[in-house]
């Protein structure tokens, strides 16, 4: 079977071939991507944001492998404490009140933008979960089918009478 054969009868569920690394780097440079630009636009933190953050989420539980499901299933919390962490350590007074401590602000930017982070997460885990059930299912009917050889009866079912 050619290359380009296999890749024609993937599914959305198989297509998940990035290894965890890069697929963290790319939720972080992505993240931050869409920060400066809604801070760019709307000088705080807002519904761009937000629907970057879930879109996001959603794209890297379909872009990693199987193998490494487990990090990309906790990176939801640390992507967007990480990234609202540095936004409050750059620039104080975006989250919070001016006069508010750092933990405090964060607090509130994380708050804020709850839904968001309740969304992709809940779509993180979704994905993944189906994605291994789907793979769990390939991986029995490739095994069944490399079982029957060519050429090889069916298997049949013989009582003795």
């Amino acid at each position: 079977m050619s290359q380009s054969t296999d890749r024609e009868r993937r599914t959305l569920w198989e297509e998940g071939r990035e290894p965890g690394l890069q697929v963290v780097a790319l939720g972080v440079a992505v993240s931050l991507s869409a920060l400066a630009i809604d801070l760019a636009l709307g000088g705080d933190v807002g519904l761009l944001f937000d629907l970057s953050f879930v879109a996001l989420c959603l794209g890297l539980a379909l872009a990693v492998r199987p193998r490494d499901f487990f990090v990309v299933g906790v990176l939801p919390p640390m992507l967007m404490v990480g990234v609202l962490l540095l936004l409050e350590l750059t620039r104080p007074a975006v989250l919070g009140h001016p006069r508010d401590g750092a933990i405090q602000s964060l607090v509130t930017g994380l708050a804020d933008h709850s839904g968001a982070l309740v969304a992709g997460y809940v779509l993180t885990l979704a994905t993944l979960a189906l994605r291994q059930r789907f793979a769990g299912r390939a991986t029995a009917a490739a095994e069944a089918q490399a079982a029957n050889l060519d050429g090889s009866p069916a298997p049949t079912r013989t009582t003795s009478g």
